[in-house]
């Protein structure tokens, strides 16, 4: 079998930055604590049931890295431009999990994949993937993939996990995967750049500037004073919401004509507003920043943030919030650029973060897409772990702060996590703030029409 025939970069060759690779540099101190940092990683498993054979499975891992370039690329930080490097193999760990009830392999694979974020992956040892197979017993496992964020985002995730299966699947039958021709994030980089001079672009620089005139972004008080804790790690809190709130938050995005973002963003929103008593609400948000169909396949770090702001003031119930949060969101994604050039336009955005005693909160409602849920690839079945409940005290690393996480569960329920800066928050805080916006939740999303109230 042979991979792609994609074109491969010139050895050696200076590559330009993206936009994003050139914000992580702004931010980066050449020490562990930021972007390039080992654990500014992301890590994602899938159980696998059936019997797997290791030696396909160790080429077909090397066969994701040859057809992905951003996996073996190296930002030169100091210089500012990024190379890429020859396919190298990817290092599989394989650990024997015997003797674990089937009735607690699920509770097993929690702990297993917080071991695993818990852990590094330097971003000088390439390729910038990493592999860790548990066995439970022969027809039973998990498959964590592990990531730096520079090289790879939730999307990607999928995206590799996706090939990764057509490529074992290919090598067992002999043929070649019948997968699209990726696109490279070299050739993002550079569309990228000549996007900057377009008249779109100018004139999406003109509405942020507009639209974030005195405006500051979210940031809620910390337990602890930043100078007092200036080394940090994440920890994570885990929680679920329950299918009731995630039946009533259908409801509510389809009788609005509403995303079950935009619905569960202007219910952050009013969460905000009972919390710290502002009506002008400017929330970053994560984006996946693929907005052009010719890299809805390519791996790499393309995730934006903008903020959204939605202003609260006159709204007499939760559905004239959804209304203004809805007409926030779509007047911003129409008009996406990335989040330097919108911090170009409104420089005094950022501040409060900046503040002692105070730290940026993060929303975001993930939405991937191939999430594999019972695929088959011959014998074998693949299904991601999305619901996890485990809450860990190190794990991936996020920018300072905290980062608010929501999805809709395969199963019917809402489900999410909250990372946190440790140095900043306590555990019992995140505990706090979950609560609170559950309690926001169940109230706007019973009675999206009564009062809104305080």
């Amino acid at each position: 079998m042979t991979v792609s025939e994609t074109a491969h970069a010139p050895a050696g060759e200076r590559i330009p930055l993206s936009v994003q690779q050139e914000f992580l540099c702004m931010w980066d101190k050449g020490d562990d604590m930021g972007p390039f940092g080992p654990r500014y990683h992301i890590v994602d498993g899938w159980r696998i049931g059936g019997e797997l054979d290791l030696d396909t499975l160790r080429a077909a891992l090397d066969d994701v890295v040859a057809r992905h370039e951003a996996l073996r690329t190296t930002v030169v930080r100091d210089d500012r431009y990024q190379r890429i490097l020859p396919p190298s193999p990817v290092p599989l760990t394989v650990l024997d999990l015997p003797g674990v009830d089937p009735s607690l392999r699920d509770l097993r694979t929690e702990e297993l994949l917080n071991d695993i974020a818990a852990g590094t992956i330097s971003v000088r040892e390439l390729p910038l993937l990493r592999a860790v197979l548990g066995r439970f017993d022969e027809r039973d496992a998990v498959l964590a993939l592990i990531a730096h964020h520079t090289a790879a985002d939730a999307w990607s995730m999928q995206l590799i996990m996706r090939d990764l299966a057509a490529c074992y699947g290919a090598r067992l039958a002999g043929a070649a995967p019948d997968l699209p021709e990726p696109a490279q994030y070299r050739e993002y980089a550079a569309w990228q750049r000549e996007r900057l001079s377009a008249a779109s672009t100018a004139t999406a620089r003109d509405y942020w500037r507009e639209r974030l005139r005195d405006a500051r972004a979210l940031a809620l008080p910390t337990d602890r004073l930043r100078s007092q804790e200036p080394e940090f790690s994440t920890a994570w809190y885990r929680f679920s919401y329950g299918p009731e709130l995630r039946t009533a938050l259908t409801g509510v995005a389809a009788r609005t004509r509403s995303s079950p973002f935009m619905v569960l963003l202007a219910a952050f929103a009013v969460f905000v507003h009972r919390t710290i008593g502002t009506t002008d609400v400017v929330v970053p948000t994560f984006t996946p920043g693929r907005d052009q169909a010719q890299f809805q396949d390519a791996v790499g770090s393309f995730f934006n943030c903008l903020p959204l702001r939605v202003d609260l003031s006159g709204c007499a119930t939760f559905a004239d919030v959804v209304a203004r949060t809805r007409s926030a969101c779509l007047s911003a994604y129409s008009r996406e650029i990335p989040l330097a050039q919108v911090l170009g336009e409104a420089p005094e955005l950022m501040s409060l973060t900046a503040v002692d005693g105070l730290a940026s909160c993060v929303f975001q409602v993930i939405q991937t897409p191939h999430m594999m849920e019972r695929d088959r690839v011959g014998d074998l079945e693949f299904s991601a772990v999305r619901r996890r409940m485990l809450a860990q005290t190190v794990g991936s690393d996020i920018p300072d702060g905290t980062l608010l996480c929501l999805e809709l569960d395969s199963t019917g329920d809402l489900i999410g996590e909250l990372g946190y800066s440790s140095n900043l928050y306590d555990k019992s805080t995140a505990m706090r703030i979950v609560a609170e916006l559950g309690e926001v939740l169940r109230d706007v999303l019973g009675a999206p029409a009564a009062p809104l109230g305080t």
